[in-house]
């Protein structure tokens, strides 16, 4: 029960206590479901780096006035306290009393900011504490080991009830229909593992390469370097020496290129990108570029086809976010965290299963009474009347509902048509028109923007 409701699990074993105090935290959704999440907090220790940290709480760490990172190191332990949501890290912020995101440079950070701050590249010893702090800029996906997913099948309620409900038929001797039901269970449960661990290796096979690109930055003070592009930070100097599948987000600070992003929008043609003017004012570069500051980012995922130095030397772009921070990163964060679903027919099929278990607890109460004023005996009167509770409610039901979607994705793939929730697949048959758009070209000449 714990697994399906993690604010039991936290209200009956924590205390409340001040949130940068606690080792636990229960999160909740602000949507319409307002789901609860809960989370270990875990300590980043800056003292198990290479290079030795200044204990002093005067000096920053990271150069970057704006960096939460500064604001979020406790000295003189040097230590960081971190959550970490739907692959994205949060770390506590002792300034603004709260858990902030990391892994990407903050948004109030000035085009004079980016040029200056950042145009040299970091040190070795700040890329050491960021690439600790943030974490590797990679796109993982985890292959569910298949115990897991056998766990989380068996934990859902729909089968710990059928597993009640046979047990009690088995032991009345309902033999031959008991295990028809147990046959076609686990048969819908071994699909639906199959099926889920398909998924998650295609997944995992299709972001693979992402982690696997060799790059070129400059480190402040040592020039040019080669290195995995897993190893990128936020605020390193990216070197763009022409073709190339962009491994993170980054901003585009010397020389123009031309870029692909049909993998993002579905436009097929190329896409002509600026660099972030040199200005001195404070404003934040995405109010200073308003509507157009896309024009100045490369975004993950996609890519460069050609690159156009502005003088001697070549095209350069800032680290702008990494992992699942990234355009790319929120696409596959999309997938292994869809949005739940609030369709009607769900509604309406949960009060009706709502309205059958009302009608089982009276029918458990009306055998409760008959056989009591009969003197059945207590052992044969609780049996009879728990039998009469479980029918109501059909315990092939989630075998029959798995086995028909499976079924139905199966002759879905046959038609190349793909499906990463299987659960929207009975919506489908309500849809009459499906419209496809080439975004950003014919919608915004008509107006539909």
């Amino acid at each position: 029960m714990f697994y399906w409701r993690p604010e039991w699990w936290v209200w009956t074993s924590c205390i409340p206590c001040p949130l940068q105090e606690a080792d636990t935290v229960l999160l909740r959704t602000t949507d319409e479901f307002r789901r609860y999440i809960r989370k270990k907090v875990f300590c980043l220790h800056l003292s198990a780096l290479k290079s030795p940290r200044s204990k002093n709480p005067e000096e920053p760490l990271v150069a970057d006035r704006h960096s939460v990172i500064n604001r979020a190191v406790m000295k003189p332990e040097l230590k960081l306290q971190c959550i970490q949501v739907q692959k994205i890290r949060y770390v506590w912020d002792f300034s603004e009393k709260s858990f902030r995101k990391v892994g990407l440079l903050e948004d109030s950070n000035s085009c004079f900011d980016i040029h200056h701050t950042f145009g040299l590249g970091l040190t070795s010893e700040e890329q050491e504490v960021r690439r600790l702090v943030c974490g590797p800029n990679a796109i993982e996906v985890e292959i569910q080991p298949i115990w897991k997913l056998l766990v989380k099948q068996v934990l859902n309620p729909f089968y710990v009830l059928q597993a009640f409900t046979l047990t009690l038929w088995l032991s009345q001797g309902y033999i031959e229909y008991s295990v028809a039901i147990i046959i076609l269970t686990v048969i819908s449960i071994v699909l639906s593992v199959y099926d889920l661990r398909q998924q998650s290796v295609k997944l995992h096979d299709l972001v693979e390469d992402h982690n696997k690109v060799q790059v070129i930055i400059t480190i402040k003070g040592k020039g040019l370097q080669e290195l995995e592009s897993r190893l990128l930070v936020p605020g390193d100097i990216l070197i763009l020496p022409g073709k190339i599948s962009l491994p993170c987000d980054a901003v585009l600070i010397d020389g123009s290129c031309v870029v692909n992003e049909g993998m993002l929008t579905g436009e097929s043609i190329p896409v002509t990108k600026t660099p972030l003017p040199q200005t001195e004012n404070t404003m934040p570069w995405k109010t200073h570029s308003l509507e157009d500051y896309r024009k100045h980012v490369l975004f993950c995922g996609t890519e460069v086809i050609q690159v156009k130095p502005s003088g001697q030397g070549p095209v350069r772009a800032v680290v702008l976010q990494t992992g699942y921070n990234t355009a790319k990163g929120d696409l596959v964060r999309s997938i292994l965290y869809p949005r739940p679903l609030n369709f009607k027919l769900y509604n309406e099929a949960f009060k009706f299963m709502v309205f059958l278990a009302c009608i089982g607890v009276v029918g458990f109460f009306y055998g409760l009474g008959v056989y009591m004023y009969h003197e059945v005996p207590p052992r044969e009167t609780a049996t009879m009347a728990l039998i009469l509770l479980t029918a109501t409610v059909p315990p092939v039901l989630p075998a029959a509902l798995t086995i028909g979607n499976v079924y139905a994705q199966k002759r879905l793939k046959k038609k190349k048509i793909f499906c990463i929730s299987p659960q929207r697949i009975n919506m489908c048959g309500q849809i009459n028109l499906v419209c496809f758009d080439k975004v950003g070209s014919e919608l915004s000449r008509l107006g539909w923007a």
